[in-house]
């Protein structure tokens, strides 16, 4: 059921207005993670916001409990890392810094880096970097672009960069792997 964003809502949301707490709960639809009005997390874009009356309601919405104000009492850590693994899995072509990473998050970059070490046994970054050149194996199987593009598209500033990488992990360059690999 969808509620509306009223201006009193998103004033008590962008204020971290501690007394609106329990009259209603807001989603960030990018992120899919769900806060009580006074968590002071990075405030969303207005038109990422949906509008929950119950926890229970976000929940059935998928949408997850954040870490830092803990909408439904305890966020798991399990928990918390599988949204932090989910949204690096939504977001992997934009350039991701672990600031931004635990920001959007909603979690300290120690905390995002120690837990999620802990418990996936691979670093932030290590993951997002597995991602992206997983992603890369794909576009240059199945498409013509540049390899200065693949590199653009899966998140790299730099096709130099990502050359390198992409030659550490597989032991060939870009085109050496196209050329081995391509479904044409």
């Amino acid at each position: 059921m969808k509620h509306p964003l009223t201006n009193s809502r998103w004033n008590a949301v962008i204020t971290n207005d501690q007394s609106k707490d329990g009259q209603f709960f807001y989603g960030v639809t990018t992120t899919k993670i769900f806060c009580k009005p006074s968590c002071h997390s990075k405030v969303p874009n207005k038109e990422n916001v949906v509008v929950f009356k119950t926890a229970a309601e976000a929940l059935a919405a998928n949408f997850r409990p954040c870490k830092r104000c803990q909408p439904t009492g305890s966020t798991t850590n399990d928990l918390w890392v599988e949204q932090i693994k989910q949204y690096l899995e939504h977001n992997f072509q934009h350039e991701l810094s672990l600031d931004t990473i635990a920001e959007d998050c909603h979690g300290s970059v120690s905390n995002l880096q120690r837990t999620f070490k802990r418990l996936t046994g691979t670093s932030p970054t290590q993951y997002l970097t597995s991602i992206r050149l997983a992603y890369s194996q794909e576009l240059l199987r199945t498409s013509d672009y540049s390899i200065k593009t693949i590199a653009n598209r899966c998140g790299f500033n730099s096709d130099t960069y990502f050359n390198t990488l992409f030659k550490s992990h597989f032991q060939q360059t870009p085109l050496e792997y196209r050329d081995s690999h391509s479904l044409r």
